[in-house]
């Protein structure tokens, strides 16, 4: 773990295990953050990691951490390349990425389509109730596949 001076800003914007994640309508799916580095990210010190480090306090391969950075990972390169990562702006980038999951919700009259990978308005839009659960059915509209969405107690949220 070192401390480094001397760094200036780089963003690596290839990455052929990102062009592989990337939908057909060219957008990035959502980043999944292990547990283990929610519970982790917080109590990193205010230094610079290696990725090696980083990766070994984490407990998470160099590999995921490489794809983080195309995808947003704050970092730093020094004038031989290599990559610094600060402890508390990953701790930082982990909490915004964590709270914009929390807060992608279906909305009403809305599910989740396997099939296209995203959140689409149901067409035709039935309720059927099973015990406690009611299921929310329908047809997705852009590839025409039938969804299903669970809920309690009549909620379609």
């Amino acid at each position: 773990m070192h401390d480094s001076g001397n760094s200036t800003t780089s963003k690596n914007t290839s990455c052929s295990a990102e062009n592989k994640r990337q939908r057909s309508d060219g957008t990035r799916g959502t980043i999944k953050l292990p547990h283990v580095v929610i519970v982790r990210a917080p109590g990193l010190l205010p230094m610079q990691y290696t990725l090696t480090e980083l990766g070994d306090e984490l407990e998470i391969p160099g590999r995921t951490l490489r794809e983080w950075l195309a995808r947003g990972l704050p970092h730093t390169r020094d004038a031989r390349g290599h990559i610094w990562i600060e402890g508390r702006q990953f701790a930082a980038w982990v909490r915004a990425v964590q709270q914009a999951r929390l807060e992608r919700k279906l909305g009403e009259g809305q599910a989740y389509c396997v099939k296209c990978r995203r959140p689409v308005e149901l067409r035709n839009p039935t309720s059927v109730r099973r015990g406690k659960q009611f299921l929310l059915s329908g047809i997705c509209p852009d590839c025409g596949n039938s969804i299903y969405r669970g809920s309690r107690h009549g909620q379609s949220k």
